[in-house]
């Protein structure tokens, strides 16, 4: 995998993560209140959950 790969895909992922801010800053505030009652473990399985989809969405476009 080549360095520019790499850059390109960070750079989306700041694209994306930045479009729920920009177009609806409301809900993005109370997405965030509401993971704010959320325990340690319910967070991690969000974040296992979302690693694991990513990388099945890897795998399915190799």
């Amino acid at each position: 995998m080549s360095l520019d790969v790499l850059w390109t895909a960070l750079a989306l992922m700041l694209v994306f993560e930045g479009l729920m801010p920009l177009l609806s800053p409301g809900r993005w505030r109370a997405l965030f209140q509401r993971m704010l009652v959320l325990s340690d473990g319910q967070i991690r399985f969000v974040g296992l959950a979302c690693v694991a989809g990513g990388l099945l969405g890897l795998a399915l476009m190799r």
